[in-house]
């Protein structure tokens, strides 16, 4: 009886252990050509950036050659656009605009959101109807309208509320809250008000603690959106001292002239850098945020 029952044992081990030689049901074979390409397409897609990285280190006579191999020119090109082409101010000024929109844009959203889902009010749903057609309209569609409103009526050309106002309501933002908002059970939000708790207590209180994934993956989304801001702020602002990061870049490139392609090189990979650090610190929270599933 012992034997047998030995022998069962071994028998039931041998298939997990791997000693039989035989794949487990759950078991795949090696997964090298998806390895492979996956790797291909990432060298495919980064092939600008490394390009830009290995130009930005040479000097300005080597740029234009086919020589691929690193330089010891990045301070000197970084140096140069940082003081005489001001790519700092254009940096800073980028920042300030960045940090405004994405701030007053997430606020906004968090309370259109809640209005559309926890208040009751005539022609809800048309409104909210109203708030996704407006993803269809581009910002050139309405350039010449909002140009003649915000420079001849509101007098804010050359002004940072020029670039920052304009964007601060987000069609893309109050579509993610709302769907957010409307997972969450409308019991909680019946319990908060019979304990007295008003509309924005209840925000700031429940609703924004339970949303951390959702407002750092649209905080994301708008920060590299207003970062990239060119056209509008070409239009609207002429001053230098004003002027974005975007349109400063362009104006390193001279028109029939002698660029210094080295130095605008750098200045490119400068210009990704702040992107790039909020996207990482935020990471987390914007794989989280459009999640096909909820965290349980």
């Amino acid at each position: 009886m012992a034997d047998n029952t030995g022998a069962v044992k071994t028998g039931s081990i041998a298939p997990q252990t791997g000693k039989t030689g035989k794949r487990g049901p759950g078991r795949q074979g090696p997964s090298w050509p998806t390895h492979l390409a996956l790797i291909v397409a990432v060298l495919i897609i980064s092939t600008p950036l490394i390009f830009a990285l290995i130009k930005s280190t040479q000097a300005s006579s080597q740029v234009i050659s086919p020589n691929m191999l690193p330089g010891t020119s990045f301070v000197d090109n970084l140096s140069s656009i940082w003081v005489e082409a001001k790519l700092g101010r254009y940096m800073l000024n980028s920042t300030i605009v960045a940090i405004s929109v994405t701030t007053g844009k997430t606020i906004l959203a968090l309370m259109a959101a809640l209005a559309f889902v926890y208040f009751r009010f005539p022609l809800k749903g048309a409104a909210f109807t109203l708030v996704l057609l407006s993803l269809m309209l581009p910002t050139e569609v309405l350039i010449i309208a909002l140009f003649d409103f915000v420079s001849r009526d509101l007098k804010w050309a050359n002004t940072f509320a020029a670039i920052i106002v304009p964007f601060l309501a987000s069609a893309t933002g109050t579509f993610l809250f709302r769907q957010h908002f409307l997972n969450i059970p409308t019991s909680l939000a019946d319990a908060a008000r019979i304990d007295g708790c008003g509309p924005l207590r209840y925000l700031t209180r429940i609703l924004i603690p339970m949303s951390w994934n959702t407002i750092g993956a649209l905080a994301v989304i708008q920060f590299v959106y207003a970062w990239d801001q060119y056209i509008w702020p070409l239009v609207i602002v002429q001053q230098d001292d004003k002027q974005v990061v975007q349109v400063g870049l362009r104006k390193l490139i001279e028109v029939g002239g002698q660029t210094d392609w080295g130095a605008v090189m750098a200045g490119a990979i400068i210009t990704m850098l702040p992107p790039l650090i909020v996207f990482t610190l935020l990471q987390e929270q914007f794989s989280r945020g459009f999640a096909l599933s909820e965290d349980k």
